[in-house]
């Protein structure tokens, strides 16, 4: 599908992005037949087009006569409002993969493919993505994939990212912002941060039956809850040479902050066991990013993820032979040492322990695990 731009009996043709066979099309009503499945949606497509190249055409001509179809087409098409969602989220993902923000990236870029794909092609403008769009998108992710809500929040989340960005690009007005109050609005789902009890971490530590596998997940899990639940991937990366006088000193993947903390005595027998393997000051206290190419962050990214991978299979099966029916994963190892810390460290000091930016951050967090002022509230009511 294109729109010819003809002057002094000379064509040029802008493409729509999509094509459709000739049977499809209705030459004399020139709009799509509706024996396509979106011929509404490529006719709504079509008639927008036209107006905008309409629009742009009497002004140029306005501004010059003798302007050619050539010159008309080059200015209809870089024109800030044929800029597209594609074009943006790719400007988008180009800048998280500068700032090595991996995680976020490979993230983003699905949820970024999941619109492209509802849509059907890499041209979806921004003057598309309406309300009823995004509560159709909606839709598709629940029935199509299968995502939870949080999930699909994140999806509008991204996308909202992208509407904002063009509107400080002057490629869609403001006017058809899609979110807001009376529009489509973004809530995030309260979700269950489930910690391990006291009880269920000394049955971990007192495993004896593990495999190998399982041992070196349980040290490496093990190391993170005693340190505050230290997020796995700063776990990996701990050098021998961060560890010095009794304390563990590291940078924070997430925000770059210096982090200095004490070893607990727990933590000290977990060191003694990989330190037999220690080969010089710079290598790695955990094994797993020892073949890792640090020169790639695409690859420490990679092998950091199949650690994870097999670190959670491995605490699968100690779970189980630990008879703890909680989901056992590398990022409750963070979750259960909030739930026994719960109110009895001061919010300031678990703060300063989280390495959170803002009190706001750690309150919302510790929310999750601080039961005891409502059970003494719901007792005194019960009690009688």
């Amino acid at each position: 599908m294109a729109i010819r731009v003809s002057k002094n009996r000379r064509s040029n043709y802008i493409y729509i992005g999509h094509y459709i066979d000739l049977n499809q099309w209705d030459e004399k009503k020139r709009i799509v037949r509706k024996s396509h499945p979106h011929h509404a949606r490529l006719n709504h497509l079509l008639a927008s087009k036209l107006v905008e190249v309409n629009k742009t055409v009497l002004e140029l001509q306005t501004e010059n006569q003798h302007i050619s179809s050539t010159q008309i087409k080059k200015e209809i098409t870089s024109t800030s409002e044929f800029t597209t969602f594609h074009e943006v989220a790719e400007n988008y993902l180009n800048e998280l993969e500068s700032r090595k923000k991996l995680s976020r990236l490979f993230a983003d870029r699905v949820r970024i493919n999941h619109v492209l794909n509802y849509y059907g092609s890499r041209q979806l403008r921004f003057q598309e993505i309406d309300e009823n769009f995004l509560r159709r998108f909606q839709s598709y992710l629940k029935s199509e994939h299968d995502l939870s809500d949080r999930s699909i929040v994140n999806n509008l989340v991204v996308i909202r990212t992208l509407f904002n960005r063009a509107i400080k690009l002057r490629i869609v007005d403001q006017k058809l912002y899609p979110f807001g109050a009376d529009k489509i609005r973004i809530r995030f789902p309260e979700t269950e941060k489930l910690g391990l009890s006291k009880d269920e971490i000394q049955k971990i530590e007192s495993l004896t039956n593990l495999s190998s596998l399982e041992e070196h997940a349980r040290n490496v899990w093990l190391f993170s809850f005693y340190l505050a639940g230290i997020r796995v991937g700063d776990v990996l990366k701990i050098r021998w040479s961060d560890i010095y006088d009794n304390r563990l000193h590291y940078r924070m993947n997430k925000n770059s902050k210096l982090v200095s903390l004490k070893l607990p005595q727990k933590a000290l027998p977990i060191l003694d066991l990989y330190n037999a393997f220690k080969g010089h000051s710079e290598d790695f206290v955990f094994p797993d990013l020892k073949m890792a190419d640090l020169q790639n962050e695409r690859d420490v990214y990679a092998k950091t993820n199949t650690a994870v991978k097999k670190f959670n299979k491995s605490l699968k099966a100690i779970g189980e032979k630990a008879g703890i029916k909680k989901k056992l994963s590398m990022h409750i190892a963070r979750h259960s040492f909030g739930n026994i810390a719960g109110d009895k460290i001061p919010i300031q000091m678990l703060q300063k322990l989280y390495r959170h930016s803002s009190i706001t951050t750690t309150i919302a967090y510790q929310a999750n695990f601080m039961h005891r002022d409502a059970d003494e509230a719901l007792d005194k009511v019960v009690d009688f």
